[in-house]
């Protein structure tokens, strides 16, 4: 009979998490994620797998994470066209309470563990592909909310809106790591949301 995990799991994945975003895949050490998490190699390695496959599991932890405050934040809005402008201004609150002196600047783990993986790791690759299209199924959906509400004209297609949407919040996750000031990541964010979500309630 397998004996029980004598740790808490959540906490574990969550800490190593953390490290791979901090620090990225290549720059993490095994010895890292045993400093992290308090286990010792044989115990990550039997619990997870190799470095690897915990890499993964972390990645899917954060997706899933990722997708529920979406999911929540683009159904419990009053009106889905607030939804889909604060989905453009999301990123900025993260890199606003962060200090211009941590010394990291997070980004999204996602598309970091894409830039770095994607070319070379399949796994990272589909997993990514799978999550994007998560996220534009979800904003897909607050798009046609957003049109029976009115407030989106009814003939503009809900699946390239909603990819538009999430390319232009990614490119300011980007635009946040190169140690862009708040006013102006604040100012770019509302310049797209004018551009991707013009005012239509006086049409």
């Amino acid at each position: 009979m397998a004996r029980p995990r004598a740790f808490d799991e959540e906490s574990v994945v969550s800490a190593v998490r953390d490290q791979f975003w901090d620090a990225g895949y290549a720059a993490t050490s095994v010895e890292d994620l045993m400093r992290v998490s308090g286990l010792g190699k044989g115990s990550l390695y039997a619990a997870y797998g190799d470095k690897h496959q915990l890499f993964l599991r972390a990645l899917q932890d954060y997706t899933d994470t990722s997708h529920d405050f979406l999911r929540r934040a683009l159904t419990e809005a009053r009106r889905a066209i607030d939804a889909l402008r604060m989905l453009l201004e999301a990123p900025i609150g993260d890199h606003a309470r962060r200090p211009a002196d941590s010394g990291v600047r997070r980004g999204c783990l996602l598309a970091n563990s894409t830039c770095e993986l994607g070319n070379s790791d399949a796994d990272v690759l589909a997993h990514a592909r799978r999550a994007y299209e998560t996220s534009t199924a979800l904003i897909s959906n607050c798009v046609d909310r957003a049109q029976r509400e009115g407030d989106v004209p009814a003939d503009a297609d809900p699946v390239l809106l909603a990819r538009a949407l999430l390319a232009a919040q990614q490119g300011i996750v980007f635009m946040g790591r190169t140690g862009m000031d708040t006013a102006t990541l604040t100012a770019t964010a509302r310049s797209l949301a004018t551009q991707l979500l013009p005012d239509h309630s006086a049409d």
